[in-house]
């Protein structure tokens, strides 16, 4: 299992249920890494996305035992989660958020695919910070600018300056081969 996310240079993903800053480029990156794929969110994250997620298996984990969506498998518990994603391939999963869910899932994930915004707009959830913590290392970073069109509030930002880093859980090694 994985985790996909984009965090701010202070680890900062949302304020208010949703991204501070999108970045076109992120959510390509998202859209390619995930399809075909297995995604598991919470609840809150889930009703937060802008458009469906085709061609991927959707797990909710969440604790409203009378939520349901179509085309979305509910999970009430990490042990049901498990169990949905038993025979499936784990580079193929992939945990999106949000910050609760994150915190339950990232022990059991093997890499985290971060785009990291070399920016900290105002943030009320963050992603742990995989800088120091010592079972995770970056394995592998590639930078890139994003000039933001017109529109965009460019006192805020002209180019913003980001990256696609690749963590890996060195605790899972021994599992995933």
């Amino acid at each position: 299992m994985n985790a996909i996310v984009a965090a701010n240079a202070d680890w900062g993903i949302g304020l208010g249920g949703s991204q501070s800053i999108v970045i076109p480029g992120d959510r390509r990156r998202f859209r390619i890494l995930t399809d075909g794929g297995i995604v598991i969110s919470g609840r809150k994250t889930f009703e937060s996305l802008p458009a469906p997620l085709h061609n991927r298996r959707k797990i909710v984990l969440t604790r409203d035992r009378t939520f349901t969506a179509r085309g979305v498998v509910v999970a009430h518990s990490i042990d049901d989660v498990f169990a949905e994603i038993a025979d499936d391939d784990p580079n193929r999963v992939f945990v999106i958020g949000g910050g609760g869910i994150y915190g339950l899932l990232l022990p059991f994930c093997s890499h985290a695919y971060v785009t990291r915004i070399n920016a900290a707009p105002p943030s009320d959830v963050f992603f742990p910070d995989l800088d120091s913590l010592p079972d995770w290392s970056l394995e592998q970073r590639e930078f890139r600018i994003w000039n933001p069109a017109p529109g965009i509030d460019e006192a805020m930002v002209s180019a913003l300056e980001y990256s696609f880093d690749l963590y890996k859980n060195n605790t899972m090694e021994d599992i995933y081969v």
